[in-house]
């Protein structure tokens, strides 16, 4: 289960990567992750291990090449890491509570808020399904899907938006949460935005809980592969309007080429990938890495503080116990 490992035994933190991201997108995501964590761990030393629940819908081809390297939620439980990243995952239902994984999910995130790790960090779809779980804050669906590349202002003072300037988080979701629901109810938001809303949010407790709505993680070309598989669901009539292009993310050349495809669909062309290439779409760097790297150079070392002081506190209660 071990991808991502600087030394061979006692790590400065141990992670676990609980990837819920459909089939096609699960190496993408995997990928993604370890790749942030590596630009930025700074000096920390790392060891990644990758879980997967049960119950997300995957085809046997996939469940057998995940085998050898992927545990389940029992595995996790029985050699908790330091820290927990949960990614997304497709929605399937209007009301999260019907996802087919909702109770292992459920379960993890009870027993990681309870002081299973130092910190956790939940992403995207798995953001709002904590925050449902734990306070019953409810996402709100909206009026279209949000995709692009979004400024943000920071919010608060904290730890985890320290060094952080202007940042930049690519969003790409059809739900958003109330930002006075989630101050109401103890959440810090940490960045902001008029159009993306909430970006970062964090809450303290017995563990450090980090909320990401958007996608730090992407790669460069992450939202071209997601306008274009969004358009050839359109074309292939499984969608009845055609997807929202990306904001501040497209060149001027690539809007136009998207929209040009937009209307030859709408009067029934065909699209593949091989019409509409990820080359001529994406920019050549994700111009956001900057910002990415700073919210989890941040979070990774408050996860490792976190950890120093439970380390300590436990060392406490065994020598007064011993007294």
């Amino acid at each position: 289960m071990t991808r991502l490992e600087h030394r061979a035994r006692a790590p400065d933190l141990s992670i676990a990567l609980v990837n819920n991201m459909p089939d096609a997108a699960l190496a993408a995501a995997e990928r993604q992750f370890v790749g942030l964590v590596e630009a930025s761990r700074g000096e920390l030393t790392v060891r990644m291990d990758f879980y997967a629940l049960s119950r997300v819908p995957r085809s046997v081809e996939t469940r057998m090449a995940m085998a050898p390297r992927y545990g389940d939620l029992d595995d996790l439980l029985a050699a908790p890491p330091d820290v927990l990243i949960v990614t997304g995952a497709e929605p399937r239902a209007a009301d999260l509570a019907d996802e087919p994984y909702w109770a292992e999910l459920t379960q993890l995130i009870d027993w990681a808020r309870s002081g299973g790790v130092a910190a956790a960090l939940y992403s995207c779809l798995a953001a709002h399904a904590a925050v449902l779980i734990a306070d019953g804050v409810r996402r709100r669906r909206l009026p279209a899907k949000l995709s692009g590349v979004y400024a943000a202002e920071v919010a608060s003072r904290h730890e985890l938006t320290k060094g952080l300037g202007t940042p930049l988080t690519p969003h790409s979701r059809y739900n958003d949460l109330d930002e006075r629901e989630l101050t109401d109810n103890g959440y810090l938001i940490l960045t902001r935005s008029d159009r993306a809303g909430a970006d970062a949010f964090v809450k303290e407790g017995a563990t450090l809980e980090a909320f990401w709505q958007g996608h730090p993680e992407y790669e460069a070309d992450s939202l071209a592969r997601e306008v274009r598989r969004d358009l050839q669901r359109f074309a292939s009539g499984a969608t009845g309007i055609p997807p929202p292009l990306p904001e501040n993310y497209l060149s001027p050349e690539a809007h136009a080429q998207l929209e040009a495809y937009v209307a030859e669909i709408a009067h029934g062309g065909v699209l593949t990938g091989e019409s509409l290439p990820l080359a001529t779409l994406a920019p050549e760097a994700a111009f956001w890495a900057k910002s990415s790297r700073g919210l989890m150079g941040a979070f990774l070392a408050a996860a490792f503080r976190r950890k120093r002081l439970r380390s300590a506190a436990q060392a406490a209660e065994m020598s007064c116990a011993r007294l």
